[in-house]
């Protein structure tokens, strides 16, 4: 291990600290995730599926540009 993985692994930690204060105090104002046009779901008697599609585009990204903006900060 060098002192770049030390870096790396502390920019994901804080990176997860901050997605788990976001999450604990607006959870309640994050309801739209998971809900967007264009998620696939399918409910019929006993069976359920849920295809997030729409959520998994938006996820990827805003997580593209965070990785990119670190990459331009180290």
């Amino acid at each position: 291990m060098n002192s770049e993985t030390g870096k790396i692994i502390i920019g994901i930690g804080l990176i997860i600290l901050l997605i788990g204060i976001i999450i604990y105090f607006f959870y309640d104002k994050l309801h739209w995730i998971g809900n967007l046009p264009g998620d696939i779901r399918f409910e019929k008697g006993n069976v359920r599926f849920y295809f997030p599609i729409t959520t998994m585009i938006l996820v990827s990204i805003v997580l593209s540009l965070i990785v990119q903006i670190i990459k331009r900060l180290f």
